[in-house]
């Protein structure tokens, strides 16, 4: 399948991507116990928004000097679109995983550790499922009729079941999982695995966070199958379409922790989450009636997301409210872990 991509544009994505997790994984202690702050989070939202817009410059500049303006801003807007997209999508993952969190009462400054793994994971996963769908769009360009009807389904679906709120312990892999498993009855610190003596002889026990961990990584791959098909829609090029999910899922982590105070304002997104996924199942049905040009689908998805938002905000937001600072963020969230905690 045809590629913008050369080994020099691949080496350099990989070595921006290594160096940023590097930074955030040992430079800051990515992996540390400890608590996340809502500044910290906002830093480093915007420091990840930040690098993407810049590797999205970047790509512009190059393209610009080797294949011509018309290609630069062809492919420029294609990655920022595919970004906008992955990264709203991935908010889904958000409500996901506080769920997750609440369900096996892990504390905040537990959480960072797991979503390490989570992001890490994620990354493989998704390399391995965008190279997998190429190689099936270049052999059955057919396929892509398959994932407009299957985002098309999926977004009624989310649209319908909006207001439902799963429930875990009736989940059948973490009833598998308990089944299977020899787990401890309670949290041990940040470690997934523990050893106890049984009858004289050291076994090995999994605690509730190694559960946690599975079920995000479970719930990224069933996410993944969403918003992989997604991007399609706008460009079918593997440098593009890996770019753009790496550096939306590069920024998942901070924005968790971003909005972890406040996914209960958030009421509306899911319905614009479902709009989106119905608008771009929409776009691949119609390929051969009419194609959506890349620019229009960039406004129509801003449009969508940034709506749901400012409903959303104003349907919770108190009469006679302020603005809640970023103290006051921090505040209420020391709280809920440290309620989560007892």
């Amino acid at each position: 399948m045809e590629s913008i991509g050369t080994p020099w544009m691949w080496t350099c994505f990989v070595a921006i991507v290594l160096v940023m997790l590097a930074i955030d994984l040992f430079a800051l202690g990515g992996g540390r116990q400890r608590r996340v702050g809502v500044r910290e989070a906002a830093g480093w939202s915007a420091i990840w928004v930040g690098v993407s817009l810049a590797f999205a410059g970047g790509l512009w500049w190059y393209l610009d000097g080797t294949a011509g303006r018309e290609v630069a801003n062809g492919k420029a807007l294609e990655f920022i679109t595919g970004y906008l997209i992955e990264k709203s999508l991935a908010v889904d993952n958000v409500f996901v995983w506080l769920m997750l969190f609440s369900f096996f009462a892990v504390p905040i400054e537990l959480q960072k550790r797991v979503l390490v793994y989570g992001v890490l994971g994620a990354i493989v996963l998704r390399a391995l499922m965008i190279f997998a769908g190429v190689w099936l769009i270049a052999r059955f360009d057919w396929i892509l009729y398959v994932f407009g009807a299957f985002l098309l389904i999926t977004g009624v679906k989310m649209w319908w079941f909006a207001e439902q709120e799963p429930d875990l312990a009736k989940n059948p892999l973490l009833r598998w999982l308990r089944g299977h498993l020899r787990l401890t009855d309670r949290l041990e610190g940040e470690r997934f695995l523990v050893i106890r003596e049984v009858a004289g002889r050291p076994l090995r026990y999994a605690t509730p966070l190694l559960l946690a961990l599975i079920l995000v990584e479970i719930s990224d791959v069933i996410f993944a199958v969403d918003s992989i098909p997604a991007i399609f829609a706008i460009t079918t090029d593997p440098f593009i379409v890996l770019t753009s999910n790496v550096f939306a899922i590069l920024g998942l982590r901070a924005m968790y922790f971003l909005l972890a105070d406040m996914a209960d304002r958030f009421t509306l997104l899911k319905y614009g989450l479902a709009l989106v996924l119905v608008f771009i199942g929409g776009k691949m049905l119609l390929l051969d009636v009419f194609k959506i040009p890349v620019a229009v689908s960039l406004a129509v998805v801003a449009s969508i997301i940034g709506t749901s938002v400012v409903l959303s905000l104003r349907r919770t937001s108190p009469p006679g409210a302020g603005p809640v600072t970023g103290n006051q963020q921090e505040d209420h969230t020391a709280r809920a872990a440290g309620s989560s905690e007892k």
